[in-house]
Formats: C-alpha cells, sequence, structure tokens
C-alpha cells in the first residue's frame, strides 16, 4: 500500500478508564486533547518536537510511543517506512490515570490511517486492535478512538468495543493533582481473587452506571459504587482517594480515574458545584494538594486525523 499524504494533522483525548465498577472495561473520553502534526520526510532520520506534557522527559526518536505506533501500523498495512518529522503538542498529563500512553499510541495509528491510500484498511476496529497490542488491555484505548463512553472487552485474545450512548446533560470533571502515580504500582497491589459478593455488587453497579450515563444523573452516585479495586489501592492512591471520598460525601458521582491518581467526576451543572475548569477553591488542600480541574459538557469525539493542505 501506498503512502498518499505526506503531510497529517492528528488530534485525539483524554480518557478515563473503569468509571468506578467497571473494571479495566468501561472508558469514557474526556475533553482534553493532545495535537500532532506528522510529516513523511526523504531520510530514515527521526525529528520530533514536543510542547507541554513530557517535553523535558520523553525521548525523540523511534522508541517514542507515537513513532513505534506509526511504525506498526505501515507495516500492517504494507506501507513503506519513511523518516519522520513529528510536532507533538501534549496537554494530557502523564502518569495521572488519563490515558496519556493510549492516547499516543491512536495517535500514531490514526496518523498512520490518514497518511495511506487506503484509510479503511486501519479501520476502528483494526486500531483497536493494534493499540491493544501496545496496551495490554483496550479500556483506555477504545474511548479514544471511538470517542464518548465504550464498553470493551476481549474474545480469545482480539479486543472489541462497543459505543455507550451519553446523555446531553451529562458533564465530567477530572481533577488532577501534581502527584503521580505509575500503573503497575496501582496494579501491583490489586489482589489475585475478591469475593464472589463484591464481583456480584460490581456488575450490578457497571449495568445501572450504562443506564445512567444515557440520561439519568442522578443514579451516577450509586452506579459509580465500586468493591472491585478502589479500596484495594487506598494506600498507593492517598490524596486521590481522600479527594474522592470527600466528594462524594457530598453527593457527587466521584471515582478514581484509571489506576490514578486523578479523580473524575460525572454528573450535571458540575461547575455550579464548584468544578468548573481551573483551580476549584473548594478542594484545595484537600489531602494536601493542588488540584487542576478539566470540565466538559457533553459527548467527546474520539481520534481524528486527516491530510494538510489537500
Amino acid at each position: 500500500m501506498r503512502i498518499a499524504s505526506d503531510h497529517v494533522r492528528v488530534s485525539v483525548p483524554a480518557t478515563s478508564g473503569n468509571l468506578g465498577p467497571g473494571f479495566d472495561s468501561l472508558g469514557m473520553a474526556l475533553g482534553l486533547r493532545d495535537e500532532l502534526e506528522v510529516r513523511a520526510i526523504a531520510s530514515t532520520s527521526i525529528e520530533m518536537e514536543i510542547e507541554g506534557e513530557g517535553a523535558e522527559t520523553l525521548p525523540r526518536d523511534e522508541s517514542h510511543l507515537v513513532v513505534q505506533a506509526i511504525r506498526a501500523a505501515l507495516d500492517h498495512v504494507g506501507a513503506s517506512q519513511t523518516g519522520l518529522a513529528i510536532r507533538a503538542i501534549n496537554r494530557i498529563p502523564h502518569g495521572r490515570g488519563l490515558g496519556s500512553s493510549a492516547a499516543a499510541v491512536v495517535a500514531g495509528i490514526t496518523a498512520a490511517r490518514a497518511m495511506i491510500a487506503e484509510p479503511e484498511a486501519l479501520d476502528r476496529a483494526e486500531a483497536l486492535r493494534l493499540a491493544t497490542v501496545f496496551e495490554g488491555h483496550p479500556d483506555n484505548a477504545a474511548p479514544a478512538i471511538y470517542g464518548g463512553a465504550t464498553v470493551a472487552w476481549t474474545e480469545g485474545r482480539r479486543p472489541h468495543a462497543a459505543a455507550l450512548e451519553v446523555g446531553e446533560s451529562i458533564e465530567t470533571a477530572v481533577l488532577v493533582p501534581a502527584v503521580t502515580l505509575p500503573t503497575k504500582e496501582a496494579r501491583a497491589v490489586l489482589p489475585p481473587d475478591v469475593p464472589h459478593s463484591h464481583a456480584a455488587f460490581n456488575a450490578g453497579r457497571a449495568a445501572l452506571l450504562v443506564h445512567a450515563l444515557a440520561g439519568r444523573p442522578e443514579l451516577l452516585l450509586d452506579a459509580t459504587e465500586d468493591k472491585l479495586h478502589q479500596n484495594y489501592r487506598a494506600d498507593v492512591l492517598g490524596p486521590a482517594m481522600v479527594l474522592m471520598r470527600h466528594l462524594r460525601e457530598q453527593g457527587l458521582a466521584a471515582v478514581i480515574s484509571g489506576a490514578g491518581p486523578s479523580v473524575l467526576v460525572m454528573g450535571d451543572s458540575l461547575e455550579a458545584a464548584g468544578l468548573g475548569s481551573g483551580m476549584p477553591e473548594s478542594i484545595q488542600g484537600i489531602g494536601d494538594q493542588q488540584w487542576r480541574a478539566f470540565h466538559t459538557v457533553g459527548r467527546v469525539a474520539g481520534a481524528t486525523g486527516e491530510p494538510v493542505g489537500v
């Protein structure tokens, strides 16, 4: 397959996995996006410019996740490899449970899709499959690709995802601390087995959450209760658990975003509740942290990619 566009632009959203009871299955796209410009150049080199998150720490060579994903996607469709000039504007905080690694992988795959002559060869199902090879599980990659809220699962080794209805009244606010938490550390404290009663509890709450997201925000507090992962992670989550419990005591549907340590709140009238974008005064200092908030109203689009100058 040939490369038809040598200059493409990509946008990909942050995501939150689990959403409380939907451990490793439910996810949602958030209104915070990374942007990427990719040029195919007549050499074997990598030229990378990074602004924002990770500008001082991320690699600028073949080991960068975006580059690896572009390479894997081009190989998958039989397209020729080229040199790459990449400009990345990173807005998704790293190490905060907001799917930054999934966003990088999906951005690379989306860039390759926009470059090739037959983009249908990298449709959303194939993009999810390739992204899951990198990520190990599809719960962040799915909403990054499909947008909105998704449920993801695997059949054998093949991942699948389905879009869920998100009511127009549903808002999100993701609250981001200064501290980070590696996903591996958060997963390491989970037990190998859980009580049957806890599994049954979460199955019921996950089903209720699907219903609540479709436009019943008054059900979200009950629907986001969890017994499978958040309490087990309490010691490593620290400030996030303090804030989550504080908000839930106020009647807000707060959960740990992915593996943490950010906190996701779902509901309606969140700005009126003091959770608008910025540095909400009502939560500053909780857990000895300063919290940044990113507020979103309505469904967030998944990854987009398009040729530049066509």
